[in-house]
């Protein structure tokens, strides 16, 4: 367990990196993908693996089982462990890295929040209690300042933050957040439900309402912004969202029970998620949980994933292809044509061609 907590924190600490910190989308790449090469880097069959963070070209991951662990790219190898509460074995659909720390979120009561300590072992830095608790997906602004947001407990959606790197959380009231609407929550599907640009931060809901909620400074303040898509039932509604900058961005997502459906699944945003446009109306892809924009692409050109394959776009979500039938629940890139990819029971290192 020290071993591997020294590994991340070494790999955090010097190769933290964002691909959009490199955008080049002044002159965005004329290179379209056609195919894609997958090799599958672990094989567990008994984990469902939702949360990836790349930091340098390595990758950390937290899963179902308690289960934990870091890829190092260069030695191709893995180091993972278990992380247990008494006789709880957590289920981890959220995690989130800054420069000196590694943090992994579960979901179901109590909600259990970790980040790496200083005695050789993972620290639990937040617990919460509530048979309605269910936290989705977690983000930072920077070292000090991150979010997670999770399912309504009372009438708002659970947003806590933290202000001193991750060591102490607190709760926002719901004095000070937008009323959710009845049924409105979250689906912890890829870890995908926050984007950050700056101080600016977007959350989408899904189920009976999906809407987005956006704060202009770091979670002080709040206001929601209406969707156009299909929602109205607990399965459907947005699965993932991506911004490629401050007002380009993209939801998708659908109803996981009718995965064909490709009405009222994927729309975009132009001016910074006050309004969406829905985009290829009955046109593949259909129901998908996870979305990225490719790194230097000038925002045309997203990736796709879901149980039933990875689909690209190379015109903003216009019309799409699809490019592997192989089924994942998340995505994160490393550059503009290598990513990570995680699914039932596997990790994947995805080459784009």
């Amino acid at each position: 367990m020290k071993k591997l907590l020294y590994l991340i924190i070494l790999v955090i600490v010097s190769c933290k990196s964002d691909p959009k910190s490199e955008d080049k989308s002044e002159n965005p790449s004329e290179t379209f993908f056609s195919e894609v090469e997958i090799k599958n880097i672990l094989q567990d069959d008994s984990l469902s693996i939702r949360a990836i963070e790349v930091i340098g070209n390595n990758l950390v991951f937290a899963a179902n089982n308690g289960t934990y662990g870091l890829y190092n790219s260069a030695k191709g190898t893995w180091k993972t462990n278990v992380q247990k509460y008494d006789t709880l074995t957590p289920e981890f659909r959220a995690v989130a890295s800054t420069a000196n720390d590694f943090f992994m979120l579960g979901v179901g009561n109590p909600a259990l929040l970790y980040k790496t300590g200083e005695n050789g072992k993972m620290e639990l830095v937040y617990k919460e209690e509530d048979e309605n608790v269910f936290y989705d997906a977690m983000a930072f602004w920077n070292d000090e300042e991150g979010i997670a947001m999770g399912d309504p407990t009372e009438n708002c959606l659970s947003i806590i933050i933290t202000r001193d790197g991750g060591n102490t959380w607190n709760k926002i009231s719901c004095e000070n957040l937008p009323e959710a609407a009845q049924g409105e929550a979250a689906f912890a599907a890829s870890n995908s439900n926050i984007t950050i640009e700056g101080g600016k931060t977007w959350i989408l809901s899904g189920g009976m309402k999906s809407r987005i909620f956006f704060s202009p400074d770091k979670g002080k303040n709040w206001e929601v912004f209406e969707t156009p898509l299909l929602q109205g039932e607990p399965t459907k509604g947005g699965y993932s969202m991506d911004f490629y900058d401050a007002e380009n961005g993209i939801i998708i997502g659908g109803d996981y029970t009718a995965p064909g459906g490709n009405n009222g699944n994927k729309a975009v945003t132009r001016d910074g998620g006050k309004t969406w446009k829905l985009i290829a109306e009955g046109e593949e892809p259909g129901y998908k949980s996870g979305v990225r924009y490719v790194p230097n692409s000038g925002g045309k050109e997203i990736v796709t994933v879901g149980f039933t394959g990875i689909s690209y776009s190379k015109n903003s979500g216009e019309s799409w292809s699809e490019i592997s039938g192989e089924g994942f629940y998340t995505l994160r890139f490393v550059n503009d044509s290598t990513a990570y990819a995680a699914g039932q029971g596997k990790v994947a290192r995805l080459i784009f061609r």
